[in-house]
C-alpha cells in the first residue's frame, strides 16, 4: 500500500484508489505519483493545484532518460491535475501538448501458415540439451495464435484455469482486471493436453499451480517467453519486408486477423460479430477489433469482394 505525505496525499490517495476501482492496475503510475509525492515534500510545493512548472520540473528532474519517458511522467501528473481541478476550485488543468511525444503504433506483422509451421517446428528443437524447453515454447506459441492471448495472459494460466475436457480457458486479470472465458478449438485441447502429460512427467511433485512451467517447475516470466520467442522467430527466418523481427504479440493480431478473414469467405456479418471478437479477446472498446478489418490487403480485397457483391445484386454497376 503506497503512502502518500506531501501535501497532495489526501488528493493522491483517492485518485489512486478511483483509478484502481474502475479496473484499472495502475501499479506504476501509483509508484511515480509517489515519486512526484516525495518531490513535493522535499520542496514544500503547496496544493492543492499542480502547476505548469512544478509538473515539468518533476518530469524532467530525473535525468538520462528518454523523450517518451519525460512524457509519460508529465501525463501523469497532468491527469492528476486534472482531478484536482474537478474537486478544488482554483485548481486548473494543465497544457497535454508540453513534453508531447507521438506514440507510434507498430504496424502487425500477419504470419502466413507457412511461416507459423516453420516457427512452431524451430521452437520446438530449440534446446536439445532440454528438450522440456521447446516443446514448452511450441505449445506456448500455438495456444497464443490459435487463442489470441496475450503474453501475461498465457503465463498467468493456472492449471485449474485450463478446462481440457470443456475445451475452455479460464483468463483471468486481465489487461483491466477482468476475467472472460475463451473456448478453444478440439485441436488446440489436444497439444495442451499432450503438453500436460509430457510437463507432470518431467516435472512430477512440483507445487507450483501453473499451467505453463520452467524445467525449475517455476511460472514463467513474460520477458522470458519474449526472448525464446524472439530467438525462434530469428532461427526460422522469419522477417519484416525491413528486416527487423516479427513481435510475440503479432500472432494475436495474426489470430485476429485469420478470424475475420474466415468470416469474409463464410459470408458472415462482419460488423455484427466484432462484438464477439472483441469480447473473445479481451478488448475493451470495439474499435481496437475494427482496426483489424484494414489490417492486411487480404482483408481489404475481401471486403472490396464483398461490395462490389452487393452493387450487382442492387442492379448497380460496381
Amino acid at each position: 500500500m503506497i503512502t502518500f505525505q506531501s501535501s497532495f496525499a489526501g488528493d493522491l490517495r483517492d485518485y489512486v484508489e478511483m483509478r484502481k476501482a474502475l479496473g484499472y492496475k495502475f501499479d506504476s503510475q501509483a509508484t511515480m505519483l509517489r515519486a512526484f509525492d516525495a518531490y513535493a515534500c522535499e520542496r514544500g510545493i503547496p496544493g492543492p493545484t499542480v502547476s505548469q512548472d512544478v509538473a515539468v520540473d518533476w518530469a524532467t528532474s530525473k535525468p538520462g532518460l528518454k523523450r517518451f519517458q519525460y512524457s509519460q511522467r508529465y501525463q501523469i501528473v497532468r491527469h492528476f491535475a486534472e482531478h484536482l481541478a474537478l474537486r478544488h476550485p482554483g485548481a486548473r488543468a494543465l497544457d497535454p501538448k508540453v513534453l508531447s511525444h507521438p506514440k507510434i503504433q507498430p504496424m502487425p506483422y500477419i504470419y502466413s501458415a507457412a511461416e507459423l509451421e516453420r516457427l512452431l517446428a524451430t521452437a520446438a528443437q530449440l534446446s536439445r540439451k532440454n528438450p522440456s524447453k521447446g516443446f514448452t515454447l511450441r505449445t506456448i506459441l500455438g495456444l497464443t495464435v490459435s487463442a489470441g492471448l496475450r503474453v501475461r495472459e498465457v503465463v498467468r494460466l493456472d492449471r485449474d484455469d485450463v478446462d481440457l475436457d470443456a475445451g475452455v480457458l479460464t483468463v483471468r486479470r486481465t489487461k483491466f482486471n477482468k476475467d472472460r472465458l475463451v473456448p478453444i478449438h478440439a485441436s488446440t485441447t489436444s497439444a495442451l493436453r499432450e503438453y500436460a502429460t509430457r510437463r507432470d512427467e518431467l516435472l512430477a511433485g512440483t507445487t507450483s499451480p501453473a499451467f505453463f512451467l520452467h524445467l525449475g517447475g517455476g511460472r514463467f516470466a513474460t520477458g522470458t517467453v519474449r526472448n525464446h520467442s524472439k530467438l525462434a522467430i530469428r532461427l526460422a527466418g522469419i522477417a519484416r519486408p525491413d528486416g527487423t523481427a516479427p513481435r510475440f504479440h503479432d500472432l494475436r493480431h495474426t489470430f485476429a486477423v485469420r478470424r475475420l478473414e474466415g468470416w469474409y469467405r463464410e459470408g458472415r456479418d462482419i460488423h455484427g460479430l466484432l462484438p464477439v471478437l472483441a469480447t473473445y479477446m479481451g478488448h475493451v472498446h470495439y474499435r481496437h477489433t475494427a482496426y483489424y478489418l484494414t489490417a492486411t490487403p487480404t482483408l481489404l480485397a475481401l471486403a472490396a469482394e464483398r461490395f462490389e457483391r452487393g452493387i450487382e445484386q442492387l442492379g448497380g454497376q460496381p
